[in-house]
């Protein structure tokens, strides 16, 4: 199968970025023929701010190169991920005038909500799910804390939408989120699910550490507050590490300023964050936020480490409480802290946990299946442009026909806006 992959970079690297080069490096390893176009937000710097408003809404440069490629490659199926600012909907225009299906992947809540994760003042709002068009952002300066900002997103909102007959299907990385885009009136029999994946297996953890880890962006939704509220409570029970950066570091230095039991690492490199989970004996998601998926819970898992998460989102659906994880409350420190000192305190429950977490990766977060469910959508999408009805047995066929020995990827051909990404990065 030959596949245009579209996307959008961040500014900075985010999950998004990561899991569209882990798409296309599982596809080209099963043999499939990727060819890339991608633009960068960085390059937003450079140009006139008149000139990135417009480009969001429709880009005529978007337009006339995907258009060319599609005609000199003729790919299968076109799979977007992130298309803001500087692709823009006029992507799909291009994959419609020459009738190639596309694949649109759901991995924030961007179509629905401003900041792309429901969440403003500190807690999750979801004022906007049901609303066709989000005028609420403008009146509460959702996107960069602008109206006109907003104003410019209502707009690239609302050819995204009206795009919706020229895309063949849509994936969600959980049901939860899929749950909350046919809230907003997405056709259910065009949302398929597909999660994230860790590729390559990385295996069990030695797990002999005896901390606990926390990896991510330190920032209000992430809940970093309540994850060093619950610390204190644990006390000298247990160490915490933590992995990142973010507005919210100084909460972490004042921390360790005040003696808390806990070691701050900064940023680390993904390779690191791997090691540093499978020595650990359990991980710790403190979300406030809706979060489409949850990139350290698989991780986790594929080490054999259990994870603590609130029952919020999607979180509570990819942890099963008392068998993979624990579960407490949103905004709970107290009863974070509970579930953190039980595990803790019962070495043998931490590992009864760590190997059904373990079994979980394997049978939903590895490479092969994951890429099972990927070319099943992309085996819809084609029947779906072809007219016809659409039969998942026979994506089990198609991607055992690889296109050729050799991947194509067209250059990076430009890039983006700064301050694209969420402004509450949620999706990984």
């Amino acid at each position: 199968m030959k596949v245009l992959l579209v996307h959008n970079f961040y500014q900075k690297l985010g999950g998004e970025d990561v899991s569209v080069d882990a798409e296309a490096d599982l596809l080209e390893s099963r043999g499939h023929e990727v060819i890339r176009y991608s633009r960068r937000s960085a390059d937003v710097s450079t140009m006139p701010a008149w000139k990135v408003a417009l480009g969001a809404v429709w880009s005529p440069r978007t337009f006339l190169e995907v258009r060319a490629l599609i005609k000199s490659r003729r790919p299968d199926v076109l799979h977007c991920t992130n298309n803001f600012p500087l692709v823009s909907p006029s992507v799909y225009e291009a994959a419609s005038v020459e009738s190639v299906p596309v694949v649109q992947a759901l991995r924030n809540y961007r179509s629905m909500c401003a900041n792309a994760c429901f969440f403003r003042n500190d807690k999750p709002c979801e004022i906007c799910l049901t609303k066709s068009i989000a005028w609420p952002a403008v009146v509460n300066a959702c996107y960069k804390s602008s109206r006109t900002a907003s104003s410019i997103f209502l707009a690239w909102q609302w050819m995204q939408r009206a795009a919706d007959s020229k895309i063949s299907r849509y994936y969600t990385l959980t049901d939860f989120a899929r749950t909350k885009y046919l809230a907003a009136g997405f056709d259910p029999d065009r949302v398929d699910v597909k999660p994230n994946f860790i590729d390559p297996d990385p295996g069990p953890g030695p797990r002999d550490g005896g901390y606990a880890l926390f990896a991510g962006r330190l920032s209000p939704e992430k809940g970093i507050e309540v994850l060093l509220k619950a610390w204190r409570i644990v006390g000298d029970r247990g160490l915490l590490k933590i992995v990142g950066d973010g507005p919210d570091q100084p909460l972490v230095q004042q921390a360790l300023a005040e003696g808390l039991r806990c070691e701050y690492l900064g940023q680390q490199p993904q390779n690191e964050v791997l090691n540093l989970a499978g020595g650990a004996s359990f991980v710790i998601m403190s979300s406030t936020v809706f979060e489409t998926f949850g990139r350290t819970i698989i991780e986790a898992f594929s080490r054999g480490v259990p994870v603590i998460v609130p029952r919020l989102g999607a979180l509570g659906e990819l942890v099963r409480d008392g068998v993979t994880g624990l579960c407490f409350e949103p905004g709970d420190s107290e009863g974070l802290a509970r579930c953190a000192i039980e595990l803790i305190g019962n070495p043998s429950l931490c590992r009864r946990m760590g190997e059904a977490a373990r079994l979980e990766y394997e049978r939903h977060y590895t490479a092969d299946a994951n890429h099972l469910k990927l070319v099943s959508i992309y085996q819809r999408a084609i029947e779906t442009q072809r007219g016809g009805s659409s039969d998942p047995r026979k994506s089990e066929d198609h991607l055992r026909q690889p296109a050729g020995e050799h991947s194509a990827h067209s250059g990076s051909l430009a890039c983006a806006l700064p301050s694209d990404a969420p402004d509450s990065p949620a999706s990984h």
